[in-house]
């Protein structure tokens, strides 16, 4: 990815509803726009699908995708993105992709280069593989103690499972404060700068995922409601 080299930005949203209403586009676009300002880059097209990151794993059936390629490939352009899983969620296909040839970039990871975005797509299909393992054998022990699922009172959990996911996300930003303070001592000043060290550190966010900007936003702003 050389830095004079042109974005050509995909955006995808997941329905049908979504694509009509939208939802979730602009600010993709919004993202997108801002990372080719900070590069340097142009943005000499666009291409908007939408599908759903599962089941829809082959070009066949991202023609929007393959357009983007086709494009990237024909200008000397690199593939821009928002976030990472608008491309996909499944490491294979993201693997499939880097064996296009094209240039990659992701404007939540500016500093990833295109085989690093390899590793990342595999790290986050681990997490989202043990977490569904934690949550199915957690489900099974219950059962086993002869709790019923489901809930009779669903209004009253509810209210529950807020109070228990807000305690829960003051313990998570708490346990990252201190690296937060370090990064910042070492110069880190901007939210991308900070999402960059506490990744580089091997620091998970509190679903065992990347950071990005607006992870570490949210993590400051519970931070403060914590500490007012």
């Amino acid at each position: 990815m050389t830095s004079s080299s042109p974005f050509v930005a995909y955006l995808r949203v997941s329905t049908d509803a979504q694509g009509e209403r939208g939802l979730g586009i602009e600010a993709q676009r919004a993202a997108v726009a801002r990372f080719a300002a900070e590069q340097g880059r142009e943005v000499v097209a666009e291409f908007v699908e939408v599908a759903s990151g599962a089941g829809a794993d082959a070009l066949s059936k991202r023609p929007k995708l393959a357009e983007a390629l086709r494009l990237a490939r024909k200008v000397g352009g690199t593939v821009a993105v928002a976030k990472l899983d608008r491309l996909s969620r499944s490491v294979a296909f993201v693997a499939g992709l880097i064996a296009e040839r094209v240039e990659f970039a992701v404007a939540e990871l500016p500093r990833a280069r295109t085989f690093e975005l390899h590793i990342f797509a595999a790290l986050a299909e681990e997490e989202r593989r043990r977490i569904g393992l934690r949550t199915a054998e957690a489900l099974a022990a219950k059962k086993a103690q002869g709790v019923k699922l489901g809930n009779p009172r669903p209004d009253a959990s509810l209210s529950k499972g807020r109070a228990t996911l807000s305690a829960r996300a003051d313990l998570d930003a708490e346990r990252v404060a201190g690296a937060i303070a370090s990064a910042r001592a070492n110069g880190c000043r901007t939210l991308r700068q900070l999402a960059d060290e506490l990744n580089r550190r091997g620091i998970a966010t509190p679903r065992g995922g990347v950071w990005f900007p607006s992870s570490v936003q949210n993590a400051l702003a519970r931070l403060e409601a914590v500490a007012a």
